[in-house]
Formats: structure tokens, sequence, C-alpha cells
């Protein structure tokens, strides 16, 4: 069973070490190691910002990756949400899709979104065929957006809005409750 448990200060060193796995980091914008200090600048906005929200992605009760919700914006409806796993026991088993799932229900359901925004990075091809199959909807390529590691990378971008939610959402649920990975 995949949940999605509030982030608390019990996480604070987790979520730094998962984001240093270099497993993580390389789908991420940024490879390079985060300190303690950088960590808990992030860390503490995400405790203390009402834009933010994160989870520790549970299975079976093992936290096993992270979600977050940023650039909440209440008076446009409006989101961006990320999410990684961070142990390689998740790979192939329907776990980021529990997640998708979860997330989309939390914020059209709980934060009463109208739309939710994800960004990807161009070599992330499984991410960006997740989000396809879900529904998100392309909003553009960002190209040569973002210098990593010394090389440019485009960056896509995707979109999900409510009423697409509601009506995709029952088929995705009914799967993932068959294989007993949400209740």
């Amino acid at each position: 069973m995949i949940e999605l448990v509030p982030v608390g200060p019990q996480d604070r060193d987790r979520l730094r070490t998962w984001r240093n796995d270099p497993e993580v980091a390389r789908f991420m914008y940024s490879t390079h190691e985060i300190g303690p200090e950088e960590h808990e600048r992030w860390f503490t906005a995400l405790l203390t910002d009402d834009r933010r929200q994160g989870w520790t992605v549970r299975m079976d009760g093992d936290p096993v990756g992270a979600a977050f919700v940023s650039d909440i914006d209440r008076a446009n409806r409006r989101a961006s949400w990320a999410f990684y796993l961070a142990d390689p026991r998740t790979r192939g088993r329907g776990v980021g899709s529990a997640v998708e799932v979860l997330v989309l229900n939390h914020a059209f359901d709980e934060l009463h979104l109208h739309k939710l925004c994800c960004e990807v990075l161009s070599f992330n091809q499984p991410v960006i065929a997740m989000h396809t199959k879900f529904g998100f909807r392309p909003e553009g390529v960002l190209h040569e957006h973002y210098l990593r590691d010394g090389e440019w990378v485009d960056v896509h971008q995707f979109a999900m809005w409510a009423d697409d939610w509601a009506q995709r959402r029952g088929a995705f649920e009914s799967t993932l409750r068959a294989r007993s990975l949400i209740a």
C-alpha cells in the first residue's frame, strides 16, 4: 500500500540523504551535493511556507520517496508538483503511478486547485511518458532552458486541470486499488 505522510522534523536528515543520492540527483535541476545549511533553509521553508506542502512516500509503511506541491497560488487555484522515489525496490511496481494519483487527488480535492503543473527535464522520458499516460497535457518545451553540469537541457512543461482529472481518476484508482497500491 502506498500512502503520503506529511513531512515533519523527523524527515529532515532522510530527505537530504535521498536528495544527495546520485540516482535521485540525476533527475533534478541541480546535481551538486546539498550541504547542511542549504538543506536547512529549504527544509525550514517547506515546513513554514503555506505555499508548499511535502510528503514522505511510504510503501507498506516504509519511507521510499518524497512528493511536493509548491508555488501554491490560492487566488488563481494553481500549483506545481514534483516527486522522487529513492528506494530501488519501488521501481516497476506502480509506486510512481500511485503517487501521481494521490497527489492529483490532494491537489484537486483538498487544495481545490483548478490546474496542477509540472516540469520534467527532457532526458527523463519515463516520467514524461507517465505524466502523458495520466492525461497531463503538454504546455510547451523550454528549449535549452537550464544549464546543468555544463550542458543545456530542455524542460518539458505539463499541466492537468481539475475537470480532466475528474474524468480520468476513476479508471486509475480502480487499477491501483485492484493491485492493492492505494486504499
